[in-house]
């Protein structure tokens, strides 16, 4: 082989080499990239301001009557009535139709929140449960506009602390003074246009949020998406949109911590609500 020859050889190799070379350079590339998408194929879960909604500065929620029938051998029927006053039960709030939320149909209501368990809409100021004699019990009620958001101004919620006693009566028990958060929102299924923007919303009792002080840590879930989980740590009390959930069947916790971070000892200071999303009917179960 002549010179001239053995040097096209040479370079007819390394530009299959190179060649080669090029090619795994490229699918590695291919599944990197691919690799990035399978360990978050889903936008980060936020949260985002719900904005400014109409205010109604001079509502005020009070309990006006409370009392107790025995019913059963040890059961009682307990029946609570509210006085509103400067807020109207029923009515849509202004701007339901814009807020892009979950809406009630039947309007403003009152969320009757029975020992951090999921609230009851009363479209009427009252309300009757049954309850276990000898069990004590916190309620927090407060108004809420017809898409789900707390009325936070002062006298628009109340706390009351009782207890069932071993003949059913009702005995008011004495105010709670330590600070406490009640869990609202999300409650319940989403469906369609509904999962877009996921109400969170709570209540704090005794306390007030600060980067300095309380605060309300927020786990946010969906089993479906483990790496999809978010825990946020809240530090002004107002409402917020859960944004980027997803599908499925999901949950939040709410936990009040110190100005340290440290978990809150005391009733009513830890929550978690299922709740559950589906781009349309039928849900699965």
């Amino acid at each position: 082989m002549n010179i001239s020859n053995r040097f096209l050889s040479i370079a007819f190799v390394s530009s299959m080499l190179l060649a080669s070379c090029g090619g795994n350079n490229s699918e590695q590339g291919k599944t990197a990239a691919t690799d990035t998408v399978k360990v978050m194929p889903y936008p980060a879960i936020g949260l985002a301001a719900v904005g400014t909604s109409p205010e109604f500065p001079d509502a005020q929620l009070s309990i006006a009557k409370v009392s107790s029938a025995k019913q059963g051998k040890d059961s009682a029927k307990v029946s609570f009535e509210f006085a509103v006053k400067n807020y109207q039960l029923g009515m849509q709030t202004a701007d339901s139709a814009t807020k892009m939320c979950n809406n009630s149909a039947k309007g403003q209501h009152i969320h009757f929140i029975l020992d951090n368990q999921p609230y009851q809409a009363l479209y009427e100021p009252k309300n009757e449960i049954v309850l276990a004699d000898n069990t004590e019990h916190y309620l927090m009620a407060f108004l809420s506009r017809s898409y789900h958001e707390s009325l936070k101004n002062k006298g628009a919620a109340v706390v009351y602390h009782f207890k069932i006693d071993e003949k059913g009566n009702l005995k008011k028990m004495e105010e709670p003074k330590t600070p406490m958060v009640f869990y609202s929102r999300p409650k319940g299924d989403y469906i369609g246009k509904d999962t877009t923007n996921i109400l969170l919303d709570f209540y704090v009792w005794n306390c007030n949020l600060a980067a300095d002080g309380y605060k309300v840590k927020a786990q946010i879930t969906n089993p479906d998406i483990p790496a999809h989980d978010t825990t946020v740590t809240i530090t002004e009390w107002k409402s917020n949109f859960i944004n980027n959930l997803g599908t499925g069947k999901s949950h939040v916790t709410l936990t009040l911590v110190d100005k340290d971070g440290k978990n809150v000892d005391g009733p009513n200071t830890n929550v978690t609500r299922n709740f559950q999303l589906a781009a349309s009917e039928p849900m699965k179960k």
